[in-house]
């Protein structure tokens, strides 16, 4: 982790210089949260296509699945980054469900750029917090301004990937697009950010060990089921998938089976959790 921790410092530092450099510290900090990136890559720490993530010593495990619709080329695009931003307390996962004649490519562009970014706007955020009370602990902060911390980085992220997006010459954003359902975990705290109709659904473990409350045709009960009753948990995005699958050709006869993708990510490791591969994709 020590290379690790050098990068966060430098990501810290590209933003603790002169305000009158502003726009090339972010230019900086935007660099060293890609350079975060591409080494989680490197460490196994990232996954962007169907398979699992379960880093060692880490109580997260994430079932990731999609499956193309009839429409065409496969418009929904994911990401699981563990140890976001080199803190082992965090974690992001993304769905972008892209739309219109170029959706693919707007899906793409929004996966790769949105958490680098996000990590970049959220440590400018922490600084600048800390310089307004230098005395302030971080760690013991309350939950609402941790809350209003993520708020204003995600706002601030995603404004300026609209305006990247403006920018793209070969990308007709205005005629195509994409929704974009993120969640953060920090610690034990869930931060969840949605644009468009994609979904996310929370459960929690009742007393007798059953989970308790995706698509317009799967309701929010039996994606749980779904997901709960699956007989391996590398298995559950691709189970709920399925069904999602079968459900759309049952309720939407003659209809053109739209793109679908789920992220499962549970909390609480299991037994044959540590067994598995960090990352493992399907052959």
């Amino acid at each position: 982790m020590g290379h690790w921790s050098s990068m966060f410092n430098g990501l810290a530092r590209s933003f603790s210089l002169k305000r009158g450099r502003n726009s090339e510290n972010r230019h900086r900090g935007r660099e060293a949260a890609e350079a975060m990136a591409k080494d989680a890559k490197k460490l196994d720490l990232i996954l962007r296509t169907s398979g699992t993530v379960n880093a060692d010593g880490s109580n997260n495990f994430a079932s990731v699945f999609s499956k193309r619709g009839q429409k065409g080329v496969n418009q929904d695009c994911c990401i699981v980054w563990e140890d976001f931003g080199c803190q082992e307390d965090m974690m992001f996962c993304g769905i972008f469900d892209g739309h219109g004649p170029w959706g693919h490519f707007v899906a793409k562009t929004v996966r790769e750029s949105m958490p680098p970014s996000l990590l970049c706007n959220w440590q400018e955020a922490l600084l600048s917090q800390a310089s307004l009370d230098p005395d302030m602990d971080l760690q013991s902060e309350k939950k609402n301004h941790k809350f209003n911390i993520w708020k204003h980085s995600y706002v601030k992220t995603c404004a300026a990937i609209d305006k990247e997006l403006e920018q793209q010459r070969k990308i007709d954003s205005f005629y195509s697009g994409t929704t974009a359902l993120s969640i953060v975990r920090q610690g034990e705290l869930i931060f969840i950010a949605n644009v468009g109709d994609s979904r996310a659904v929370l459960a929690t473990t009742s007393d007798d060990g059953s989970l308790v409350p995706v698509w317009d045709v799967v309701s929010n009960q039996e994606a749980v089921e779904i997901v709960s009753s699956a007989p391996d948990r590398a298995k559950s995005a691709k189970c709920l998938v399925e069904f999602a699958v079968h459900a759309w050709k049952r309720k939407r006869k003659g209809i053109a089976i739209d793109d679908i993708s789920a992220i499962c990510l549970f909390f609480h490791s299991s037994p044959l959790d540590q067994e598995a591969h960090p990352i493992s994709t399907p052959k």
